[in-house]
């Protein structure tokens, strides 16, 4: 029987035709997925997935308390050193800049009062980035987030446009009502008053900080007449798109969002960190004061005011335990103890203090002072650290010698030999003057037989000499072509060093060692 007999006569034998067999079959299946699209169908269409949650405004109310003040004053300081400090002269002399910190990328140095870096001295500028990492590590170790609450530049011009805001709109809630009213006029007229500033906050922010790459009143001029630099333009505009946004608008999605250091810095809190904390075992169960009044032993001290939410500039209840919203402001600990403190009550219901410190007060111990948690062993290492490095830092600036020579032997061709079987080195030296003056250098050879002489492409070869005697510009680091010859009869030497040394009072000296190339030589 061939294959198409046997699949006519198979149904044939089975008693059943094909139709039958595959609705049998395969029904079933059909069946479920036709109930799972009619449930699919009468249940709708399934739930976006949202990414994050959408940004709810924050209108924090004023407060005044130590924390605020203190806030105030970290704030006008740090303002005042990034808008003042490129005006700021300093005399160096009339061969180097009068401004006291100046950042000179075309003569690649940076200038900070009688301090000048030059680029191979780049490892102050690590060290001082060290310094600012450990000094991070340990303020967070010692006290939270306090540098996110009170000196990031993100957190200082979110509190100056937030006080432009009470200044155009008013306090909390006149704000909240003004955001909800329609567009009208007098609206308008606020906010374009209100954004006018924020542009103007913004472009000086810009402004200030590309005077610190150049001579401030001159940059200045040239920036109005527009003669200066097209880059110039271009980080002003970026600089205040940015600040404009940033603080003006954006604000805490800024710390909650966009931010990594909410994240890294988790890791590096433990039990023994001071933090802003809600003492949930004092402040529950929440009441008002008239529940408070009738039943006084059912609920805790806190009210449920909501002022602690109402003065936060991130928009969180602190009540609700540690959150990467939380920037360690403590405005809500004022905010706090002004209500404890006009109903009576002890100060402290939210306040900084440790884990260990809160376990220990819910069980009945006394509170501990707060100055005593960063007199631990982990505060005390990162200090020692920070100071060691800055101590290291400070010997080697005052050590620091203000004459270099750098040694750059030709390698093509490695050697000249001359017609009286002596044989000719060339070599670049850069003769580097680190005074604001110039300066009279010898460059001598040492470690070659007698003989050996040395010229330069200024200096010829009938005056050839073990030494010469050479003029370096203040402030400059002086490129010289330099000849080496040295006796048929002594041509074997493979080792020498040139030697720099100032003529003045300070007689500096700088050894480089370099390979002489011969014949016989390897």
């Amino acid at each position: 029987m061939g294959t198409a007999d046997a699949i006519t006569a198979t149904p044939e034998k089975g008693g059943r035709d094909w139709g039958e067999a595959l609705h049998t079959t395969v029904a079933p299946g059909l069946e479920r997925d036709a109930v799972a699209a009619s449930q699919r169908k009468a249940a709708g269409p399934p739930p976006k997935i949202k990414l994050y949650e959408p940004r709810k405004a924050v209108h924090n109310k004023r407060i005044d308390g130590p924390f605020r003040r203190f806030k105030w004053l970290v704030m006008l300081v740090t303002l005042a050193i990034y808008y003042v400090t490129p005006w700021i002269r300093w005399d160096r002399g009339p061969y180097a800049p009068d401004q006291a910190v100046l950042i000179d990328l075309a003569g690649r140095r940076f200038y900070m009062f009688d301090i000048e870096i030059w680029p191979h001295e780049f490892y102050f500028v690590a060290g001082l980035l060290i310094m600012a990492g450990i000094g991070l590590f340990l303020v967070t170790s010692a006290v939270g987030r306090a540098w996110c609450g009170y000196a990031c530049p993100q957190t200082v011009w979110t509190d100056v446009f937030q006080h432009v805001d009470r200044f155009f709109d008013g306090d909390r809630n006149a704000r909240i009502r003004l955001d909800k009213a329609p567009w009208g006029v007098a609206k308008t007229s606020r906010r374009l008053s209100k954004w006018a500033v924020y542009l103007l906050i913004s472009f000086w922010t810009g402004g200030a900080w590309i005077m610190y790459f150049a001579d401030a009143p001159t940059l200045t001029y040239e920036f109005w007449r527009g003669e200066a630099a097209m880059v110039a333009y271009a980080t002003v505009a970026i600089l205040t798109f940015t600040t404009f946004w940033l603080g003006g608008f954006m604000r805490e999605q800024v710390c909650i969002y966009m931010c990594p250091w909410p994240r890294i810095q988790a890791a590096m809190l433990d039990e023994k960190s001071l933090i802003v904390t809600y003492k949930d075992w004092r402040g529950e169960k929440r009441g008002s004061v008239k529940k408070a009044a009738k039943e006084p032993e059912k609920y805790g001290d806190c009210v449920d005011c909501l002022q602690c939410v109402a003065v936060c500039p991130t928009g969180i209840d602190i009540r609700e335990g540690q959150q990467v919203g939380c920037i360690t402001c403590a405005l809500c600990i004022d905010a706090c103890d002004k209500v404890m403190k006009d109903l009576g009550r002890e100060r402290g219901l939210i306040d900084y203090a440790t884990l260990e410190q809160c376990e220990a007060e819910s069980a009945g111990a006394p509170a501990t002072p707060a100055w005593k948690a960063l007199l631990r062993p982990r505060t005390i290492v990162y200090c020692g650290i920070w100071g060691a490095i800055g101590a290291a830092l400070l010997f080697a600036l005052g050590t620091r010698a203000h004459t270099d020579l750098t040694v750059s032997p030709d390698r093509n061709p490695p050697f000249m030999l001359m017609k009286d079987g002596s044989v000719r080195n060339s070599y670049t030296l850069r003769l580097r003057n680190m005074e604001s003056r110039p300066r009279e250098m010898e460059v001598a050879l040492v470690g070659l037989p007698e003989g050996a002489v040395l010229w330069t492409d200024q200096i010829g070869r009938d005056d050839a000499a073990p030494a010469q005697t050479l003029q370096v510009p203040a402030d400059e680091t002086r490129v010289v072509r330099a000849y080496v010859v040295v006796p048929a009869a002594s041509s074997n030497v493979e080792r020498f060093a040139f030697q720099l040394t100032s003529l003045d009072a300070q007689g500096e000296q700088d050894t480089e060692e370099t390979t002489f190339a011969n014949p016989g030589g390897q």
